[in-house]
């Protein structure tokens, strides 16, 4: 019996850790905007996955009214995803296509004369803490113990899915890193190769040149 309690408890936290790992995409951002100048952040997002972000500019001269800013939120292969100009708050959402790299970018309007600069408190959430558990619970009519085991399937889900992403990174870095080295033996061998027949040559016309002279 003791050992089945010690494999209960061993169990629960395993599953406590896959659910921690799966819903630590979540939490506050300080981005400090200076007067002049773009100020990005940017997330490792694999395909398929939820992204909710909440912002809103603060200046640190506190003047009134608050500086506007401009936002844009780009796709790993370079496509618009939001854009926004003139505001002092705003929201996005979207629902990921590409695995890779999303980037936000902030910049202030260039009617900006503060002497200072501006500050963005950003809530950027992916995948299930992104999720409306409340819409889930109503819609489904489940709560409770219930609810909360639904949340760690999901994050079960998410976390195996996350293993998969990176599995593939690691296969695709692999290749890139069999190919590069490949080609560095291939241009090394190559620069030996001249360099040797370079010498031979400079060698034959040094002879040929003493030889001429009679120098030997």
């Amino acid at each position: 019996m003791v050992r089945r309690e010690g494999a209960n408890v061993r169990w629960w936290w395993v599953v406590l850790l896959l659910f921690v790992c799966a819903s630590r995409r979540s939490g506050a951002i300080w981005l400090n905007l200076p007067a002049t100048g773009t100020k990005c952040v940017s997330d490792e997002i694999h395909n398929n996955v939820v992204v909710l972000a909440d912002y809103v500019v603060i200046s640190d001269d506190h003047v009134h009214p608050t500086p506007t800013i401009s936002a844009k939120v780009t796709s790993p292969y370079g496509n618009t995803l939001y854009r926004q100009e003139n505001i002092t708050h705003g929201q996005f959402a979207f629902t990921t296509t590409e695995a890779g790299s999303y980037l936000a970018c902030f910049w202030v309007d260039g009617n900006y004369s503060g002497t200072g600069g501006l500050s963005i408190n950003m809530e950027w959430k992916t995948g299930i803490a992104a999720k409306d558990w409340e819409s889930v619970a109503r819609k489904e009519k489940i709560e409770g113990v219930e609810l909360e085991l639904r949340k760690l399937e999901e994050a079960v889900e998410t976390v195996h899915e996350n293993l998969l992403y990176l599995k593939t990174r690691e296969a695709e870095m692999r290749t890139t890193n069999e190919a590069t080295n490949s080609r560095v033996a291939l241009f090394s061998l190559m620069s030996l190769t001249i360099c040797i027949v370079v010498s031979t040559l400079q060698i034959l016309y040094l002879k040929r040149y003493f030889q001429k002279k009679k120098l030997i």
